[in-house]
């Protein structure tokens, strides 16, 4: 059994839950420079996230699911996640995004993974946006949450794969047994093991690594 961690926003799925939130918010612009900058390693993850979320504030609640129920995940993702889990391998999602709607994408494509590690928005008494942001991976990183799930799994290191996109995946990246870049960020690339830009290709990528059975 191997322990297979995807990123979320940017990886798994093609929607950045921040900017579905921001644009409901009216406030895109100012979200996607800041992860923007996040991205290419010039502002922590931490203090984007907070900053990020400071500008949702007030945001309502029909407002806020309406964003969640736009989250999807790319095609071919539900597909890979069901080979994978069907050969006996622990399937997690490890994002700097949100709970509520890395399980709605999920929940749509009839698809469920081992377990998820995401932050959340808290809402007032009627649903809407504090502004506060909160989770195990604002301050937490992906490298101990990967480790921890290992642990937990009984999954040695060495049978870890990490795939993802930003410079918040670098340091889960840089532990996995096997590092798959998903179109990455130029701070990313050098530590991938290989590069890929579809969900066909990584599941190509699994086989020949002997993760995943190949497909007749």
């Amino acid at each position: 059994m191997s322990l297979i961690a995807f990123d979320f926003d940017g990886t798994l799925s093609d929607s950045e839950m921040t900017v579905l939130l921001a644009e409901r918010a009216g406030v895109a612009d100012e979200v996607t420079e800041i992860t923007e900058r996040a991205m290419n390693d010039e502002l922590s993850y931490a203090e984007s996230l907070y900053q990020r979320a400071a500008l949702l504030e007030g945001l309502g609640a029909t407002e806020v699911e309406d964003a969640f129920d736009a989250v999807r995940i790319r095609p071919g993702a539900a597909r890979l996640i069901e080979r994978l889990r069907a050969e006996g391998h622990h399937v997690a999602v490890l994002t700097g995004g949100f709970e509520r709607g890395v399980e709605a994408a999920l929940a749509r494509e009839g698809v469920s993974v081992d377990t998820i590690v995401a932050n959340r928005l808290p809402t007032d008494a009627d649903g809407a946006l504090t502004g506060e942001a909160e989770g195990p991976l604002i301050e937490g990183t992906k490298d101990d949450a990967l480790a921890d799930l290992a642990a937990e799994a009984g999954v040695p290191m060495a049978e870890t794969v990490a795939v993802g996109d930003g410079a918040n995946d670098l340091p889960m990246l840089e532990v996995a047994g096997l590092a798959v870049g998903f179109v990455p960020k130029s701070a990313v690339r050098p530590v991938c093991d290989s590069v890929v830009a579809s969900m066909y290709r990584l599941g190509k990528v699994l086989e020949s690594h002997g993760v995943l059975a190949a497909e007749a």
